[in-house]
């Protein structure tokens, strides 16, 4: 019988993201990779994500359950949820919006919107990287590692 393979709390957030790219594209099966992450700007979860409601929902479960795994029922370490704390400054930071720099015929902003791109495609590559190194790659469905 195959164990299951412990995730690390901080790729809790890119497989998020990866799958919601991934249900872009299995909904539009003609668009890019590029396009699906520009469709998943502005969804309601990258709302969640980028204005940092995500974590604090996160961590209010966390809390609420005294810090225990569910699956292990292990307490989770301080270190771990510091770490987490780390991850939603960054990705508030990454994905952060200001309105009066946008473009006049879109609504995609100038720089901020290719800072925002290039965080959601690390995070999509880092997801693949961890599914390869665990043996996972029936989860990839993107292929942006290859």
């Amino acid at each position: 019988m195959l164990s299951k393979i412990k995730k690390p709390y901080v790729i809790y957030l890119a497989e998020v993201i990866y799958k919601d790219i991934t249900d872009i594209k299995k909904n539009n099966l003609d668009i890019s990779n590029i396009d699906a992450i520009e469709g998943f700007i502005g969804t309601k979860k990258y709302e969640e994500i980028s204005s940092g409601k995500f974590h604090d929902d996160w961590f209010e479960y966390l809390k609420d359950n005294k810090f225990i795994d569910k699956d292990s029922g292990e307490k989770i370490p301080d270190e771990t949820i510091k770490l987490l704390n780390v991850q939603k400054d960054a990705t508030v930071k990454q994905l952060i919006k200001y309105p009066d720099l946008y473009y006049a015929k879109s609504s995609f902003p100038l720089e901020i919107s290719q800072r925002a791109f290039d965080f959601l495609w690390r995070m999509c590559e880092s997801y693949e990287l961890w599914c390869k190194e665990t043996g996972q790659s029936e989860q990839l469905l993107l292929n942006i590692t290859d």
